[in-house]
């Protein structure tokens, strides 16, 4: 059986996603999954791994993708939901495409240096030969041909440029390189910037024009060029150091994709979030406390800053989380939320769904 989506609410989904990045949308986006449905579908071949990249390069693009598909097929999808899957290689895959070593274990993915070199010694260039890269095309344009644009397919976790260098410089190495060598650093993220949108150009060009439109991990659609940058190195450093280092890269990859959003991990990256809010072409924040901090709905005056500012939000939770954070608010206009329901929930999901309609 199909996986249970239909052109009809494609086109919806453009028209009203495409109304909250305008500002037009005067409701929340809400955006949810029923889980646990009969697929009505042979099992996969293979298993379906969160990471693309566990998978041996032996393992067929095709086979990969049809877990995929056994997946969705057991969801159903309401009120702003779609179905979505991702390329997911690891957090900061563009490191794997510049020729670091990929490490899977654990049920995750890391990437490492070859060799260790001095932040001197280091360069930045393209091999469209790249094994993963070519990987991640393959499986892309698997995705396109078994879909044919039922699915959104996002982009593959790119990394920011700063997190990129550090896979590099690891360790203290870049927090020492910022102090003793930053005219290195300032060399190597503007490398990188350049590296980041090729990989970007490079994926999409498999992707488009039969995806219908834009996501990343977060899979808030859009239909002209999105993703969620982000920079975890920043949790390490003050303002300042900031503001040197990490924000003209991202005023500069905000200035290139129509739709920016930024995920700020950690209460650590709370100092930056008044900078990060001053950038004009940033349309969004994704707040994430962090392991052991109270949960994201707890921390309202943080979402008032990012909506003072005029910026959206995205968040992840259940509904009474989402419900409290809009009563917080006054309103959920410019949030967007997913939320995951076991499909005997789905009538308390309707309700849900009319009431914040």
């Amino acid at each position: 059986m199909p996986i249970h989506f239909s052109q009809e609410r494609w086109q919806q989904i453009a028209h009203d996603y495409t109304a909250w990045w305008e500002g037009s949308l005067k409701r929340p986006l809400l955006h949810i999954t029923s889980t646990g449905h009969d697929p009505a579908r042979p099992a996969p071949k293979v298993p379906n791994h969160h990471f693309m990249a566990l998978h041996g390069l032996e393992t067929l693009a095709a086979d990969i993708i049809d877990a995929r598909d056994y997946g969705l097929c057991t969801e159903r999808y309401l009120g702003d939901a779609f179905p979505s899957t991702w390329l997911n290689f690891g957090a900061g895959s563009v490191a794997a495409y510049l020729g670091a070593a990929v490490e899977r274990r654990d049920e995750t993915v890391w990437f490492h240096p070859v060799v260790a070199k001095p932040i001197e010694d280091i360069e930045f260039a393209a091999d469209p030969a790249n094994a993963w890269l070519l990987r991640t095309k393959e499986i892309a344009r698997a995705a396109m041909d078994r879909w044919h644009g039922t699915v959104q397919v996002g982009m593959a976790d790119l990394g920011g440029a700063v997190d990129i260098l550090s896979t590099f410089r690891p360790g203290s190495d870049l927090l020492t390189d910022v102090f003793l060598n930053p005219a290195h650093v300032h060399r190597l993220v503007q490398q990188l910037h350049q590296e980041w949108f090729r990989s970007f150009d490079d994926i999409n060009a498999v992707l488009r024009p039969r995806n219908p439109g834009y996501t990343a991990w977060t899979p808030i659609f859009s239909t002209d060029p999105y993703y969620i940058l982000q920079c975890d190195f920043a949790y390490m450093i003050g303002p300042d150091m900031f503001d040197e280092f990490v924000k003209p890269e991202l005023v500069q990859s905000c200035k290139r994709l129509t739709n920016p959003f930024y995920h700020l991990d950690g209460v650590g990256q709370l100092a930056h979030l008044d900078s990060l809010l001053s950038i004009p072409e940033l349309k969004g924040v994704q707040w994430v406390p962090g392991d052991g901090k109270p949960s994201w709905v707890n921390w309202p005056d943080v979402y008032r800053r990012i909506r003072d500012a005029g910026k959206r939000i995205q968040v992840w939770g259940s509904m009474a989380e989402v419900d409290r954070l809009i009563e917080e608010l006054g309103s959920g206009e410019g949030v967007v939320a997913f939320i995951w329901v076991d499909k005997s929930e789905e009538g308390a999901a309707l309700e849900f769904l009319a009431k914040q309609a």
